[in-house]
């Protein structure tokens, strides 16, 4: 008799679209495991990626405002939600793999530093060799969870995370060797914009940073006025030009890519380089590169393993600078902070506190 696995598996070559990334056509893992009989391997990393100590140290990692008072404003964690959330319908509609797109899209930001960009930046501009979240992110699950065992997960997941990000650069590259390598890891890489300048328009308004009617015209008039209308207009124009092309290349048409470029544009002109925010940035980009510097010079004060696992501890053979890169990177930024103000600020202390020192 078929296992529950087997017949989920079944289910997706009979449902799902010829493009999709079939669970039982996966490339498999660097480490050969056996078959659980009731989840898909893809099923199988995603649990793995929610019930990681990465993934649940999202929710104390900024995404845009550092350290809110408001309760409602995003964090890393809810960012990867609300990415998952657009993959997932944008994957139904196309009849690809969910399960995949989930499992990228829950592993994607994995690797981000605490302060959001600003921490990323300090670390690209002291640690050798830089650094990027997303080599990161694949790190975390190649190497760093688990005590230094890594998440094990299947070669498409991984590529995922990998390849996930743009920067600044064009949604639709001129190397299509850049785009992920399934049309589920393309799905991730373009909810992943959709969802981040959303939501960002959405906490700059909150914070007085912007008003609802500072979008450019011919940005609103392509992409909508509201918060909603915006997703859901990229979101169906993504479905849309994902069909024309014949499911070829996950893609928004040239009117709606334009448009989305410019509000991401726009962001970065009036959030992201606001001065309230980019004073706040230049704090947390200082206090990282202290950390990192002073942890450098003593690696033997690093947090136990079960806190921060790192290669140091997983017995392999890093430099002090990797080691410790993957110890700051991990921070989340109350603890960066907590660790800073221990190391760095004089605290007042108590009667009989010293008392050993001048017996």
């Amino acid at each position: 008799m078929a296992t529950i696995r087997e017949q989920i598996e079944e289910r997706e070559r009979r449902f799902l679209c010829e493009q999709a990334t079939l669970s039982s056509e996966s490339k498999g893992r660097a480490q050969d495991e056996p078959e659980c009989p009731i989840r898909t391997c893809f099923q199988r990393d995603r649990d793995r990626v929610i019930h990681s100590k990465s993934f649940r140290r999202l929710k104390h990692k900024t995404q845009v405002f550092l350290k809110p008072q408001d309760d409602h404003y995003r964090t890393r964690l809810t960012h990867t939600l609300e990415v998952g959330q657009i993959a997932r319908t944008i994957a139904r509609a196309l009849r690809l793999n969910e399960d995949l797109v989930e499992a990228i899209a829950m592993g994607h930001d994995l690797g981000h530093t605490p302060f959001g960009h600003s921490g990323e930046a300090a670390l690209e501009e002291i640690h050798p060799g830089g650094f990027q979240h997303p080599a990161q992110s694949l790190r975390v699950v190649e190497v760093l969870e688990r005590e230094g065992k890594g998440l094990n997960l299947t070669f498409e997941v991984r590529d995922g995370i990998g390849r996930h990000s743009k920067g600044m650069a064009s949604l639709k590259p001129g190397d299509q060797s850049l785009l992920p390598g399934t049309l589920e890891g393309q799905i991730v890489r373009i909810s992943d914009i959709i969802a981040y300048v959303n939501h960002d328009i959405d906490d700059a308004i909150r914070a007085k940073i912007l008003t609802p009617g500072s979008i450019p015209e011919e940005i609103a008039s392509v992409l909508g006025r509201s918060h909603s209308g915006r997703i859901g207009a990229m979101v169906n124009d993504v479905i849309n030009s994902t069909q024309d092309l014949g499911m070829s290349v996950v893609a928004m048409s040239d009117p709606v890519c334009h448009a989305t470029e410019q509000l991401r544009a726009f962001l970065h002109r009036e959030v992201y380089s606001h001065p309230a925010s980019v004073a706040e940035f230049e704090k947390a980009k200082d206090l990282l590169k202290q950390l990192y510097a002073y942890y450098l010079a003593h690696i033997d004060q690093l947090a136990p393993i079960d806190q921060f696992p790192t290669p140091a501890f997983g017995g392999r053979h890093e430099s002090a600078n990797q080691i410790v890169c993957d110890y700051v990177a991990g921070m989340t930024d109350g603890y960066a902070i907590m660790v800073y103000e221990k190391i760095f600020i004089p605290h007042p202390w108590a009667r009989g506190e010293f008392r050993d020192v001048f017996a």
